[in-house]
C-alpha cells in the first residue's frame, strides 16, 4: 500500500515556515465551549474508567435521538457503538462483512483509506470512475457495469471528500434497485452530512425504501462539531451486523476514550437545546469560504466543480498543461502553498487538484493571490 498522499504534503508543507497548507480537511475552529469543560469536568470527577465496549449508554441514547430528528434514521442505542473516530468505524465494519476476495465498490474520487482498508480486511478493491460532469455521482449504469459474482459491498461516501459532491433522494433512488436486485450490502460514510450547502440538505440512503436492513450507517464528531483530535465516531446498523462489529471493537479497541465520550454527549445535549446553533454557525462560514474559493479558481480560469457538501473544493489543473501531482509539487515549490493532488483519491482524479477551505479566510485569500502568481507565470 502507499503511504496517505494527503500526509505526504502535509509533512512536506510543515518544514516549511512561511507554507499555507490547504491539504488537511480539519477545521479551523475550536472545539465548542461546551465539549471541552464537559471533558475536564468529567476527569475533575474521577471518571476516567471504561465505559462499556458500545460506549456510554447516555451518549448512544443521545445519538439515536440525533440521527432520528435530523436525518430521519431509526436506531436503537443497542444498534450503535462509539468508535475511535469513523476510520475505526470503516475498518471494523469491513472486517465484520468481508470474506477473502469480496469485492467492494468504491466510487472514486474518494477519501484515501477505503482501498487500503478494504485489502486489510481481505477484500478486494474496486474503483468506480465518476465525473465532474454530471457533479461526481453515482448513476445506476456505471454501478451495474462494475458488479461482478464477487460484489459484496458498496462504499457510499456522500457528501464526498474530496469534491464535494453530494446526492440527492432522487438519485439515490435510482441506484437503489441495482443495489437491491444484486443484494448488495452498503457501507454509507456520511461524517460530513450536516455540512451541505444551499437548499440542499443531506438524505440517509439508509432510509430509501429497502435499504435500512441492509446499510451500514457510519458518522461522528470531526468534521461538523470541529472535534477532529477528540477520535470520536460511531456506527449504527441492523442487529445482525452491529453484534458482530462489536465483536472486533470489543478486542482490538475495548472502548472510545471516556472524557471524548463526554465532550460528544455534551455537543448533542446543547444542540437539542438550542437547535445545533454551534453546528449551524460553522457552517455557515464554510458556505462563505466555499463561495468565495470557486469564485476565485474560475476567475482564474480554472475548471472547478461547485461542491455542495463538506469543505474541499477539486478543481481541474489539465489546462495549465500539468496534472495534479506536477502541479501541487511546483506550486508548493515556487509559493509555499500545499494542496493536495487529485491521484491521492484514485486514477481519475489524477488531473485535479484537492484544496480544503477549513482554514481562516486570510489563509485562503493568501493562498489564491499565490495561486494568480503561480498560474501567470
Amino acid at each position: 500500500m502507499k503511504p496517505s498522499g494527503i500526509r505526504k504534503f502535509f509533512d512536506v508543507a510543515a518544514a516549511m515556515p512561511n507554507c499555507v497548507s490547504l491539504g488537511v480537511g480539519e477545521p479551523n475552529f475550536v472545539t465548542p465551549d461546551i465539549a471541552r469543560l464537559a471533558a475536564i469536568r468529567s476527569i475533575a470527577d474521577g471518571e476516567t474508567k471504561y465505559t462499556s465496549n458500545s460506549g456510554l449508554l447516555e451518549l448512544r441514547k443521545a445519538i439515536s435521538r440525533y440521527l432520528q430528528e435530523r436525518f430521519d434514521l431509526a436506531y436503537d442505542p443497542a444498534q450503535v457503538i462509539i468508535t475511535v473516530g469513523v476510520s475505526e468505524a470503516i475498518d471494523n465494519s469491513l472486517r465484520a462483512v468481508l470474506n477473502p476476495g469480496d469485492e467492494v465498490l468504491i466510487p472514486e474520487p474518494c477519501f484515501v483509506a477505503y482501498a487500503p482498508c478494504v485489502t486489510l480486511a481481505g477484500g478486494v478493491p474496486v474503483g468506480i470512475p465518476c465525473t465532474a460532469d454530471n457533479g461526481f455521482i453515482l448513476t445506476p449504469e456505471v454501478l451495474e457495469k462494475y458488479i461482478t459474482d464477487k460484489s459484496k459491498l458498496l462504499f457510499f461516501p456522500y457528501p464526498t471528500n474530496p469534491t464535494g459532491g453530494i446526492m440527492s433522494k432522487e438519485q439515490m433512488e435510482a441506484i437503489t434497485p441495482v443495489i437491491i436486485k444484486h443484494d448488495l450490502l452498503v457501507l454509507s460514510d456520511e461524517v460530513y452530512a450536516e455540512l451541505t450547502y444551499g437548499e440542499k440538505t443531506h438524505v440517509s440512503i439508509a432510509t430509501l425504501d429497502g435499504m435500512y436492513e441492509r446499510t451500514i450507517t457510519l458518522n461522528g464528531f470531526s468534521k461538523a462539531f470541529a472535534m477532529t483530535g477528540w477520535r470520536i465516531g460511531f456506527v449504527a446498523a441492523p442487529k445482525e451486523i452491529i453484534t458482530q462489529v462489536l465483536k472486533i471493537h470489543q478486542y482490538a479497541i475495548m472502548c472510545a476514550p471516556t472524557a471524548a465520550q463526554y465532550a460528544a454527549l455534551a455537543c448533542l445535549e446543547d444542540g437539542f437545546k438550542n437547535n445545533f446553533a454551534e453546528v449551524e454557525k460553522m457552517k455557515a462560514e464554510y458556505d462563505r469560504k466555499r463561495k468565495y474559493l470557486h469564485t476565485s479558481l474560475v476567475e482564474m480560469g480554472l475548471s472547478c466543480f461547485e461542491p455542495l457538501g463538506a469543505f474541499y473544493m477539486f478543481p481541474c489543473v489539465k489546462s495549465t498543461g500539468m496534472d495534479g501531482e506536477e502541479f501541487a509539487n511546483a506550486f508548493l515549490q515556487a509559493q509555499e502553498v500545499a494542496v493536495v493532488p487529485g491521484g491521492a483519491f484514485g486514477d481519475c482524479g489524477k488531473d485535479y487538484i484537492r484544496i480544503s477551505y477549513a482554514y481562516s479566510m486570510e489563509k485562503l485569500q493568501i493562498a489564491m493571490e499565490r495561486m494568480r502568481k503561480f498560474l501567470n507565470k
